[in-house]
C-alpha cells in the first residue's frame, strides 16, 4: 500500500474535486457542458418520435404572412381567427405564444376622430357617421369580446431589461398570480427572478381565462432544455403557459407546490420537487423548472398554416377538441430557438412538448435532492477506485474502468426510462475516466521510470520477467551489499582447452554463442540472475535481486535442464563439424553476500563467500566422480521432491572440514525401477566403503559396474579402495576424501 500512497493521494485529489463541483462550491464549467452533451444524447436515444395527435400548432408561417400581411395583424383578424377555432372547428383550449402588448390603431379610427374633433367638429352629417361606424372599428374591444367566455390563454414574456429609472422595464397587465407572496417563506428555495415584463392590454388579459408566460430558461450553451414552472415577480409567484393550459383544461384548480414528508428529509431541505393541479402533478428542479421531454425533432406536432384556419381550408378532424397553441416559425418574427433536437427549433413546439409531457406523466425528475446523490455516488465510485486502479496492473485496470463505467452508465439509463429521473452521469463518467488515464500516466511516465532504472542496475543479470516483476516495487531494491541466503550454479566446459585449440576463432565464438545461448535462457526461465560469463564458464545465482524461496529447487533444476539441452544439441554441434561439448555442474546453498562490488573504477553485481567458493569447487570435482553435477548438503536439504545418490564426504582445498556431496538424479516420480535399484545398491556400497568393509564394498561395486559400465563413479572407488588398502586410513577415519587441487 506504502508504495501506491502518492498515486492514491492524486487519486482522492481528483474525486474532492469533482465532489466540490457536484456540491456546488465552485463550477468547472467543461463539466457542465459535457453533462449536457451526455443529457442530450440520452434524450435523443428515448425520444418517442412519431406526432402527438392531441396537440396542433396554429402557424403564422410565410404563407400566412404572404397571404395576410406582415404581423402584427389587424386585431379583427385575430378575432377572426378565434372564431374560427371555437365556432367552427370547436376547438377545446388555444394559446397564443405571442404577446398583445399595444393598442392597433390600423382601423383608422384615431384619424376619423381626430376629424370629429376639429375640421368636421360642426359637420351634424359626419358626426352621426362616426358614431355608427365606431363599434365596427373597435378592433381592440372587438377582439376583447371575442376572448370571453372561451377557454382562451394568453402569453406574455418577464424580462430584466431595466428601464431608465433602474426598475424593470414592464407594460401591459399580467394576469393574477398563481401563488401570492410569502407562500415559500422560511424556504431557501431558489426561483428564476424577473425585474420586468412584457404582457397583454389590460383588456385582453382581463377578458381572456388565463394567461401564462412563455419564458425559456436556457442552459450556459444557450440550449432550450428546461422552462420555469413558477417564475418570482415582485415576490408573487406566476405559472407558466403550458402549465396555464393544463390547469385551464383541468377546470382551473388550485396550484399546490409539493414538499417531501419531513420523516424522509430533514426538516432544513427547501426542495421543492414538484408542482400539483389537480390531477397533474409536475416535477421541478432546484430552480422550479420542468425538463422539456421532446418527442423528437420539429414537426412532432401537426402545423397548420393560420391562414388556412382564417379561409376553412383545413378538415374539420384536424382540431375537433384539439389543444391548440398560436405561434410562428417565421424566420423575421425570432421566436426560433436551440434545442437538444435541433439547433433552430421553433419556440411554439417547446410548450407544446411540455403539454404533452404534462398529459402522459413523461416529464424527467431532477429533484434538488438529486445534488446529494450526486456527491454520494462520485464519493463511493471516485474513492473505491482510487484506492484499486493503483493495486491492478495496466490490464485489470482497463476492465475495472470499463466495468464500473458500463455499470454505471446502464444504470443510469435505466433509471432514466424506467423511473423517469435524471441522475448525474457526465461527472462521474469524467471522473472515472480521469483516474484511469491518472493512473496509466503516472504508470507510463514514474513507474516506467523506475522500470528503466531497474533495468539499467539489474537488465544484464536478470530475465526481463524478473527486470517487469522488480519494477512494480523499484524501492526494494538496490545494488547495495548485504547477507542473504542464496543458491549458486557454476558450470564449465570439459576439455575447453583441446576444443578451443581444434577451432580458429570465428568457428570458436559461434560455438560459445550456440552453447551458452540455450543455458543462459534455462537459467532465466528458472529465475536466475546471471552474474558473469569466464569464457567458457557460466556463474549463477539464485534468490538475489528479486527474493525467491525455492533458489535451491530452481539452482538444481536449471543444471538438470542444461544436461537434457546439451544432449539434445549434440547432432547439430556435429552436423557443423564441432566437437562435442560436456560440462559440469556445481551448485551450493548457504549465506553470501551479495551486491555491487569492485572499485571506483568498475563494478559487478555479484555473490562472494565460502558458499559460492565450495560451489566452485563441487564444479571442478564433477570429472573427478564421473557425474555430470554435483550440489552442495545444504541444498539437498532444502529440495526434498527431487532424488539424490549421495556420492562422497569430501574436503575441498581451503576448507578443512568436510561436506557431504549428492548428484541430483531427477523429480520424485520420475526414476525407473532399474536406477531405483542401483541407487539402492550403491548406498549399500558406500556404506560399506566408509566402514572400511573394503572386500564387500568392492563386490558391490564390482556388481554395479555390471549394471552401468560406463559409470566413472564405481570405478573410481574401485581405485580408491585399491589405494586404502595400500594405505589404510588413520583410526577415526570418517570416511571423507580430501582434494589437494580445486
Amino acid at each position: 500500500m506504502n508504495k501506491h500512497l502518492v498515486r492514491i493521494a492524486l487519486g482522492l485529489v481528483v474525486v474532492l474535486a469533482f465532489v466540490g463541483h457536484a456540491g456546488r462550491y465552485y463550477q468547472i464549467p467543461f463539466i457542465d457542458r459535457f453533462e449536457n452533451i451526455v443529457y442530450d444524447a440520452r434524450l435523443r436515444l428515448t425520444m418517442a418520435n412519431g406526432v402527438d395527435p392531441r396537440i396542433v400548432i396554429i402557424d403564422i408561417d410565410e404563407k400566412s404572412l404572404a397571404a395576410e400581411g406582415r404581423w402584427p395583424w389587424r386585431r379583427d383578424k385575430i378575432g377572426a381567427l378565434l372564431d374560427q377555432l371555437f365556432d367552427h372547428y370547436k376547438i377545446g383550449i388555444v394559446g397564443f405564444d405571442v404577446v398583445f402588448a399595444e393598442k392597433v390603431e390600423s382601423s383608422g379610427l384615431g384619424t376619423l376622430r381626430d376629424l370629429g374633433q376639429k375640421e368636421l367638429k360642426g359637420n351634424a352629417q359626419y358626426q352621426a357617421v362616426l358614431k355608427d361606424v365606431t363599434p365596427q372599428l373597435e378592433y381592440d374591444r372587438i377582439f376583447a369580446e371575442k376572448l370571453k367566455n372561451r377557454a382562451v390563454v394568453l402569453g406574455y414574456y418577464f424580462s430584466n431589461i431595466e428601464s431608465g429609472d433602474g426598475k424593470g422595464r414592464s407594460n401591459g397587465t399580467l394576469p393574477k398570480p398563481v401563488l401570492p407572496a410569502g407562500t415559500f417563506k422560511g424556504r431557501n428555495i431558489h426561483f428564476t427572478t424577473w425585474q420586468g415584463y412584457g404582457a397583454n392590454l389590460e383588456e385582453f388579459q382581463q377578458a381572456a381565462a388565463s394567461g401564462g408566460h412563455f419564458n425559456p430558461w436556457p442552459d450556459d450553451d444557450g440550449v432550450t432544455r428546461r422552462v420555469p414552472m413558477l417564475s418570482e415577480y415582485n415576490g408573487a409567484y406566476y405559472e407558466s403557459l403550458s402549465a396555464a393550459i393544463i390547469r385551464l383544461g383541468l377546470g382551473s384548480p388550485p396550484v399546490v407546490p409539493g414538499f417531501p414528508e419531513e420523516k424522509f428529509w430533514s426538516k432544513d431541505y427547501p426542495g421543492l420537487e414538484w408542482v400539483d393541479m389537480g390531477s397533474v402533478r409536475i416535477p421541478v428542479d432546484n430552480l422550479v423548472t420542468a425538463l422539456v421531454p421532446y418527442r423528437g425533432k420539429e414537426g412532432s406536432f401537426k402545423y397548420i398554416s393560420a391562414t388556412d384556419v382564417l379561409h376553412a381550408k383545413t378538415p374539420l378532424d384536424d382540431l375537433k377538441n384539439k389543444i391548440v397553441l398560436v405561434g410562428t416559425t417565421a424566420p423575421g418574427l425570432n421566436d426560433l430557438r436551440a434545442a437538444p433536437v435541433a439547433s433552430v427549433y421553433p419556440g411554439v413546439e417547446i410548450h407544446a412538448n411540455l403539454i404533452a409531457g404534462m398529459l402522459d406523466g413523461t416529464i424527467k425528475q431532477r429533484p434538488p435532492y438529486v445534488l446529494g446523490a450526486e456527491v454520494i455516488l462520485l464519493l463511493l465510485s471516485g474513492i473505491g477506485m482510487a484506492l484499486l486502479l493503483p493495486m491492478v496492473n495496466p490490464l485489470r485496470a482497463t476492465v475495472l474502468t470499463v466495468v464500473v463505467m458500463g455499470a454505471v452508465f446502464a444504470t443510469n439509463v435505466l433509471v432514466w426510462t424506467e423511473g423517469n429521473l435524471v441522475l448525474p452521469l457526465a461527472s462521474g463518467l469524467l471522473m472515472m475516466a480521469m483516474l484511469f488515464a491518472l493512473n496509466m500516466s503516472y504508470g507510463f511516465f514514474v513507474e516506467s521510470r523506475a522500470k528503466r532504472q531497474i533495468t539499467g542496475l539489474f537488465g544484464q543479470y536478470v530475465p526481463p520477467e524478473l527486470v517487469d516483476e522488480m519494477s512494480r516495487d523499484p524501492e526494494a531494491f538496490s545494488m547495495e551489499g548485504e547477507s542473504r541466503e542464496l543458491s549458486v550454479l557454476f558450470t564449465d566446459v570439459r576439455g575447453f582447452t583441446t576444443i578451443s585449440e581444434g577451432l580458429d576463432p570465428k568457428e570458436l565464438s559461434k560455438l560459445m554463442n550456440e552453447f551458452l545461448t540455450p543455458l543462459t535462457r534455462i537459467i532465466y526461465k528458472r529465475r536466475g540472475t546471471i552474474d558473469k560469463y569466464m569464457g567458457d564458464c557460466i556463474m549463477a545465482f539464485w534468490g538475489a535481486p528479486l527474493n525467491d524461496p525455492q533458489h535451491a529447487r530452481n539452482a538444481v533444476l536449471a543444471g538438470l535442464e542444461m544436461h537434457r539441452t546439451l544432449a539434445q544439441l549434440q547432432p547439430y554441434f556435429k552436423e557443423k563439424g564441432w566437437p562435442p561439448i560436456q560440462i559440469g555442474v556445481g551448485v551450493n546453498t548457504g549465506r553470501m553476500s551479495v551486491g555491487n562490488m569492485g572499485s571506483e573504477i568498475r563494478l559487478a553485481y555479484t555473490v562472494m563467500g565460502d558458499a559460492v567458493n565450495l560451489a566452485s569447487r563441487l564444479e571442478g570435482i564433477t570429472k573427478q566422480y564421473g557425474v555430470h553435477m554435483i550440489v552442495g548438503e545444504a541444498t539437498r536439504a532444502e529440495v526434498p521432491d527431487v532424488v539424490f545418490r549421495e556420492l562422497d564426504k569430501v574436503k575441498v582445498k581451503g576448507k578443512e572440514a568436510p561436506v557431504a556431496i549428492f548428484e541430483p538424479i531427477g523429480l520424485t516420480g520420475e526414476i525407473e525401477k532399474p536406477l531405483q535399484d542401483e541407487l539402492k545398491l550403491w548406498g549399500q556400497a558406500l556404506k560399506l566403503y566408509r566402514a572400511r568393509d573394503w572386500d564387500m564394498a568392492e563386490l558391490q561395486l564390482i556388481n554395479l559396474t555390471k549394471l552401468n559400465p560406463g559409470s566413472g563413479l564405481y570405478l573410481l572407488f574401485r581405485e580408491r579402495i585399491a589405494h586404502l588398502r595400500k594405505n589404510p586410513p588413520e583410526n577415526g577415519w570418517d570416511g571423507s576424501w580430501k582434494f589437494e587441487t580445486k
